[in-house]
Formats: C-alpha cells, structure tokens, sequence
C-alpha cells in the first residue's frame, strides 16, 4: 500500500495507516512517502520514503509503488481511511472473482457529513451511489489494481502533477483489455473537501483536460473530447469570470506545451469503452 503527504495532515494520516494495518486476511506493506519533506511519526510498520522536492501527486505515488511487494497495488490518500478490516480482502476477492476487471475504486464517504459529494461517483448519471458499474475515470484517493496491470498502464501520469492522472489510469485500464470497476459496496471514508482549495485548481483543471486527450486519444478525437469538455465549462461558469479566465490560461497552456508523451489508446479501446456506455468524447 502507498500513502501519500506532504505532512500537514498528521491525525488523518496516522488513522488512515492504522485502517490498511488492520487489514484482515492479506499480508500488508506500507510505505508512506513524503512528498517533499519528512511525512513525520508514522506507526512502527510503515517505512518511510522521503522526495526532498514535491514532485507530484502522481510521480509520488508512482515513487511509493518502486517501493512496495505484493501482487496487488492500493493507493491511500493521507486524509482517507478504511472502515471495514475486510475492505483490501474483498476488494481483491473482486477481482479475483472478475479477472475482467483491471481496477476498483470504492464508494466513498464522509461520515461526518449528511450528504456526500456527487463527484465521487464516477459516472456521468451519477444514481445511487450503492450501485456498482464500469466507470471511465477514477477517484484517486482510494484505488486497488493487480500490479501487473499498474505497469502494463505505465503508472499514474507523472507529468500532470495534479488532476485528471485518474481518468488517465481509468483509460489505460481499458486498454489492456480489462474493465475499471466502482464498487458501491465497498467503502473508503474521506472528508468532504472541496478541490477547489487548491490554487491552481482551475488552471491545472484545464490544461490536463487537453493532455488527457493529446497524450491518450486517436488524433481525429482529440478536438472532438476537448470541444465538448470547453463548450461544458463554459455552460457551468459563464457568470464566473473569475473561474474561466485561469480555465482559459490552462487550456492554452495544454495546447502549447508537450503534455511528456503521447500513447493512444486505440479505437479498439475507444470501441471497448462506447459499447459499455462512455464513448471518451466527453
């Protein structure tokens, strides 16, 4: 298992590692990876690796993967936690039940809320959140996938830094013939945070989008998924300059810079995807 911090979250971290070691019926290996610092007192199990630099929400989490045994990868973040001992048990008895499913990211919840945010289903009709389908991206804080599949789909994408390297790992997954998975039956607890605190939100929001695209789709689909994501954004904060004008500062940026690397994923993959409901056009 691989936790991510940079050290400002110690309590949520300290309870989150104590969820995944209580673990029942898999043998457990923890690293908690201190992106760009100490990640502080750790429960005596964990090892840590300290990134003297911040290199990323993805580059460090690929740098805790190096690290860890198992045939089996899960990825925590520092303010989220297991609920059940059983949860890592279950969640690869899934898989080894389905070897058609490359990845599962549970269902995720805030016990201290009354009502959880809709983003963390990753569906498009979002539904009861209970429901378990195919989805088409990720929420990145709580996921499992067989290492072998990690590798085959070259890790996180390093060069985003932050937003989007979900959606990306979600499509690589169905690139090797296999299906992402969100398992309404499994639970991750997470606070409910806006990801809007982050400052460059809407910057990086919008330049990803174009890299998600020029880094992963056949070419004549490119336009086509970043158009219909521009023409969305524009509809949901048209009486919010103040959201669009660092949106627009991104997407020019996206179009400008090398986004590190172009793998498409194919029209097989592309025809995989829009037979099971999500055609990566929008």
């Amino acid at each position: 298992m691989v936790s991510l911090t940079q050290g400002r979250r110690p309590d949520e971290l300290r309870r989150g590692l104590e969820s995944a070691l209580a673990q029942e019926g898999v043998d457990v290996d923890v690293v908690c990876v201190g992106n760009g610092g100490d990640p502080g007192d750790l429960p005596a199990s964990v090892r840590a690796l300290v990134l003297p630099e911040n290199v990323g929400i993805p580059a460090g989490r690929n740098r805790g993967a190096e690290q860890v045994t198992g045939d089996y990868l899960f990825f925590l973040d520092d303010d989220a936690s297991l609920p059940s001992n059983t949860f890592l048990r279950d969640a690869v008895a899934l898989i080894e039940r389905d070897r058609g499913i490359g990845l599962v990211q549970p269902r995720v919840t805030d016990p201290a809320s009354a009502a959880d945010p809709r983003r963390w289903v990753p569906r498009i009709r979002k539904g009861d959140s209970r429901h378990s389908s195919d989805v088409f991206s990720v929420w990145e804080g709580a996921t499992l996938l067989p290492r072998d599949v990690f590798e085959a789909c070259e890790g996180w994408g390093e060069p985003y830094f932050y937003a989007h390297e979900g959606i990306e790992l979600a499509w690589r997954v169905w690139a090797q013939g296999r299906r992402t998975w969100y398992a309404g039956d499994l639970t991750a607890n997470h606070p409910n945070a806006s990801p809007t605190r982050h400052s460059q939100y809407y910057r990086l929001n919008a330049r990803n989008r174009v890299w998600l695209a020029k880094r992963n789709l056949p070419r004549p689909l490119v336009p086509v998924y970043v158009g219909s994501w521009t023409a969305v954004q524009i509809l949901r904060w048209a009486r919010h300059p103040d959201r669009l004008r660092p949106w627009f500062a991104g997407w020019r940026e996206g179009w400008a810079q090398d986004p590190g690397g172009r793998r498409s994923i194919g029209w097989r993959t592309v025809w995989r995807m829009t037979r099971a409901g999500r055609p990566p056009v929008i």
